[in-house]
């Protein structure tokens, strides 16, 4: 995908790259208590966050070791949530998939249409062969994601995430470049 222009996901979402005046948007998804583990370890809690959080995407596309992209109704300019891939191996043509939403957003499709517009753009643009994602198994709202996205259930992962004193399980989901997906 060039920059400075959308691709379409399924019926009435666009990828587009994150920008400055995306910081409100920003900081209203990361309000939410549960959001600060989507953060990758950076606060986002003030304007001056949401801008240094908007930028770090920037800095990962130009260096090549992140691809997040807002994820924007067709006729309007919000942002709604985002998609990334990260963590890519090129020896083995792979990727790590995640997505959030804002609050407002949720159950609107936005993450379904995203994740599947970003695999199909991972697939075409980057060459990826695999890419992997993974849920905790008490968030069923992303597991289904992941499922409406093309990406099948491989396994769970026990006791790899800790949030405090929490341990949580896994469940890992893969989607590969052959595998076939309706509506992409």
């Amino acid at each position: 995908m060039r920059p400075g222009t959308g691709r379409r996901a399924p019926a009435r979402f666009l990828l587009r790259h994150w920008r400055p005046s995306d910081a409100p948007a920003v900081l209203r998804a990361f309000a939410p208590d549960e959001m600060v583990r989507q953060s990758g370890g950076h606060l986002v809690a003030t304007p001056a966050d949401a801008l240094e959080w908007v930028a770090r995407r920037e800095r990962e596309r130009v260096a090549g070791t992140g691809y997040a992209w807002a994820v924007v109704r067709a006729q309007e300019d919000e942002a709604l949530g985002c998609v990334a891939v990260t963590a890519m191996n090129q020896v083995h043509d792979c990727g790590w998939v995640s997505y959030w939403t804002t609050e407002a957003a949720r159950g609107a499709g936005v993450a379904t249409a995203g994740v599947r517009a970003l695999a199909r753009w991972a697939f075409d643009d980057l060459g990826l062969y695999r890419l992997e994602l993974g849920h905790r198994t008490d968030n069923p709202a992303s597991c289904a994601v992941a499922r409406r996205a093309g990406f099948a259930a491989e396994g769970v992962e026990r006791g790899k995430l800790r949030y405090a004193d929490v341990r949580y399980d896994v469940e890992r989901h893969a989607r590969l470049a052959t595998d076939r997906v309706d509506s992409d």
